[in-house]
């Protein structure tokens, strides 16, 4: 199949091009490179260096490539910077989107696979381990603008014959995670631990996240494009893990002498968040495969060599 995946030379979805390219499809990349690498790109994909919340500039990858899928893991994805910047996130995360679902409409698309976010669509005010029938409570712009694509998506879905399936992740971590960036701690703190260097976590250590290796969400990606239902589906563990936990690992298994400093929660934060994945299992036929202690060994692993 033609396959465009956009934020293919990023952390999750240069995996996803990966796998796609090695089921045998053809696959084009679309990136602006202000978070993803050149060196993740796969060689056997056609890539082309473009901001998704420029309609014009997309619309020429549309018209060259004429996808029958698109796999849509570009994003702005720092929470914090989209509460500084809410204006950006809202080009990149929604309009960016629905760039994509006009060109698609446009240029004979026959279905959306969507990157979308679990914890910050949820909110705290839900049970957990949180099913997708929550109420979305997002205390975010990044949240708020993922929901609002998830909309948008299930809007086109309707009214112009297009399958969509929107996949809402837990916490992704694995290698190809950016240790410079602001979001991913197990990346980011690995990298610091393994050079000694001190670690200041804006929150009191006590938050949980629900976290999931990245070979699982590709998986879970191509289970999404075997399926022939539009829904939504929590792509998660289904289990708290405080952040605590995650630096005590951490200091294990880099044997660091970090000093960690603890501050406030920032605004927008999330405190607690799991994922239900039981409509995955069923919906998907996907299961999680990599524990959290094997994933987070074969990260540092994977940090250790790139050091």
């Amino acid at each position: 199949m033609k396959i465009l995946v956009t934020g293919g030379a990023g952390f999750i979805g240069s995996h996803v091009a990966d796998a796609l390219i090695k089921a045998g499809h053809q696959i084009a990349i679309v990136d602006d490179l202000s978070t993803g690498q050149k060196e993740n790109i796969n060689k056997k994909a056609k890539f082309y260096k473009v901001d998704i919340s420029k309609y014009k500039d997309l619309k020429k990858v549309f018209a060259a490539e004429k996808p029958e899928v698109i796999f849509h893991l570009a994003a702005q994805a720092n929470v914090r910077k989209s509460v500084e910047d809410p204006l950006r996130d809202t080009e990149v995360n929604l309009i960016g989107t629905l760039n994509l679902l006009e060109l698609g409409r446009k240029y004979g698309l026959k279905k959306f696979i969507f990157s979308s976010t679990g914890g910050a669509i949820y909110g705290d005010r839900v049970p957990r381990p949180t099913p997708e029938e929550a109420e979305a409570a997002p205390a975010s712009p990044y949240g708020l603008n993922k929901l609002a694509s998830e909309k948008f998506i299930e809007y086109f879905a309707k009214n112009y014959g297009i399958k969509a399936v929107r996949l809402r992740y837990a916490n992704v971590f694995g290698p190809r995670q950016n240790p410079k960036g602001a979001a991913g701690v197990i990346a980011i703190f690995g990298s610091k631990m393994l050079k000694g260097e001190p670690i200041k976590v804006y929150v009191d250590g006590s938050q949980t996240r629900d976290y999931i290796y990245v070979s699982d969400v590709v998986a879970a990606n191509l289970a999404a494009l075997r399926s022939d239902v539009s829904d939504v589906y929590n792509i998660g563990n289904a289990k708290e893990i405080p952040l605590k936990q995650i630096i005590d690992e951490l200091k294990k298994l880099t044997k660091t002498k970090s000093k960690i400093i603890f501050g406030k929660s920032q605004p927008g934060e999330q405190q607690r968040s799991a994922l239900a994945n039981g409509k995955a299992r069923q919906g998907l036929d996907w299961e999680p495969k990599v524990s959290f202690r094997e994933g987070i060994w074969m990260t540092i692993e994977y940090l250790k060599r790139k050091s």
